[in-house]
């Protein structure tokens, strides 16, 4: 899908504001409402607006504990990357994995409430992962930066 200049205006606003009604993004990005309503719809079934979420403030709810883990593998084959990728699918504290160049295999991002929550998953979920041969946590002091909304300049014509 090619994205011109209202589309990149349309995702620019929902990155800021995905509750903001069509009314209003029609009128911010200078459409009718009926044309802006399809476009969100297109951009939505392209798969470029994946899903709408509330970003949640994890100190507030309890979990402000930020751990970086990096994991490795005995081998970096097709059936231990599934393995390991599988045993994390349902893990409610792993906010985000991917697998790595470099030094370590998988780099996670867990939240946890406190030090013990996170050794419980270390103790009861992560080394009960067949395959893996070290794991090296990291705990954020403080976040710095947080962003939701991806850069757009790149897609300007």
């Amino acid at each position: 899908m090619v994205l011109d200049e209202l589309d990149r205006k349309i995702l620019s606003c929902l990155q800021e504001n995905a509750r903001i009604s069509n009314a209003e993004l029609a009128e911010m990005v200078g459409l009718s409402p009926s044309p802006c309503w399809r476009r969100v719809r297109a951009l939505e079934d392209a798969g470029v607006v994946r899903k709408y979420a509330a970003i949640v403030e994890p100190k507030v709810i309890g979990l402000p504990v930020n751990v970086f883990v990096s994991v490795t593998l005995e081998k970096q084959v097709e059936d231990w990357l599934e393995r390991f990728e599988a045993a994390l699918q349902d893990r409610p504290e792993v906010m985000e994995c991917y697998l790595m160049t470099g030094e370590f295999d998988y780099l996670l991002r867990v939240v946890v409430p406190d030090l013990q929550a996170y050794e419980k998953f270390v103790l009861e979920h992560l080394t009960r992962i067949q395959g893996i041969s070290g794991i090296k946590s990291s705990f954020a002091l403080k976040q710095v930066q947080y962003k939701t909304a991806l850069p757009l300049g790149h897609l300007a014509n």
